[in-house]
């Protein structure tokens, strides 16, 4: 009997030498599908945050972009690739939580088909004009646009900064006309050349721009200054404090049947990798606020945020076709 147990024993060993270890992961390559072009806070956040994760994991996250339909396209993409691991889904504010109340059908659920990792930033719009605009205050814009009706032009490159713009509308009584743009690389094309007069932005796209004297900065949308643009007054200072409850925020998720495990790491690793000293002073001079989070605290923003933008989308009546 102590032979054939000795016997059984060296067999399991045998096996066990001879199955294939688990692989780690990541072993291949990693991909973040951003739903925007190049440009923008959402490439410059994703290029950042794969930088560092290429460092940790020695193999290479790939930043693709997809732009349309205001981040839907991409992000429809996303969701529907395998649910390995292997491919991340940008989450942005816009379009999880402000997108299914603009469009009938944007090719996802937002609230079933994403597995949350993590928060990466929180940042506020900022409203920036056109030099040649005569108003330096955001109660300079609200006279001037009462005194024209409909004729001042605002560009947004996603659904976040244009329902800032149609909260600036419903909150000041005014009419303006809303240009959307795929990205916020052409709509500062065209703001800079003189084809629109104020754009909604996050400060990654417009900072620059606005300390080289192109863009004249008008208010910051939160509730503190922007470390990026420290001499712009914030809306509440303007007077107008309900304009700086919704802050932009960027993040990372999985597509729904991700493995609990990879989902753990890989919040581990945006974590640690969103704080180093390089990923802190990259995202802090653009005007991004590094600010990572827990799966479970990811997704009570995400469905508190849908729920408080669905209220604005609706009061606004703003709908896309």
């Amino acid at each position: 009997m102590k032979k054939l147990i000795l016997i059984l024993a060296a067999v399991a060993c045998a096996f066990m030498l001879a199955a294939p270890a688990a692989a780690a992961y990541p072993d291949k390559p990693v991909k973040i599908i951003v739903p925007f072009p190049p440009g923008g806070g959402t490439d410059a956040f994703a290029r950042i945050l794969a930088t560092e994760l290429t460092k940790m994991w020695g193999q290479t996250v790939v930043v693709d972009n997809r732009a349309g339909a205001q981040g839907n396209i991409g992000t429809a993409a996303a969701v529907k690739s395998p649910a390995d691991g292997y491919t991340l889904v940008f989450c942005h504010q816009g379009v999880l939580t402000v997108n299914p109340f603009m469009y009938s059908n944007i090719g996802f659920d937002p609230l079933m088909d994403i597995v949350p990792v993590s928060r990466g930033t929180e940042q506020p719009f900022v409203l920036v004009a056109n030099p040649a605009l005569p108003a330096k205050t955001l109660k300079e814009v609200i006279e001037l646009a009462k005194q024209q009706p409909g004729k001042l032009t605002f560009a947004s490159s996603s659904a976040g900064p244009q329902m800032a713009g149609e909260m600036l509308k419903m909150a000041s009584a005014t009419k303006l006309l809303h240009v959307p743009y795929k990205g916020a690389g052409p709509a500062l094309t065209d703001l800079l050349g003189g084809q629109v007069d104020m754009m909604f932005a996050n400060p990654t796209s417009v900072a620059p721009h606005v300390k080289s004297g192109k863009l004249r900065a008008i208010a910051v949308f939160g509730k503190q200054r922007s470390d990026v643009l420290p001499d712009v007054p914030t809306v509440v200072e303007a007077g107008m404090p309900q304009l700086g409850e919704f802050p932009e925020w960027y993040g990372i998720g999985v597509p729904t049947g991700t493995p609990p495990a990879i989902v753990r790491q890989l919040n581990a690793d945006i974590v640690k990798a969103l704080g180093t000293a390089d990923a802190q002073k990259s995202l802090r001079d653009l005007g991004l606020a590094p600010s990572p989070s827990t799966p479970a605290e990811f997704a009570k923003q995400i469905r508190t945020d849908h729920e408080a933008w669905g209220k604005v989308v609706k009061a606004s009546g703003v709908k896309v076709e």
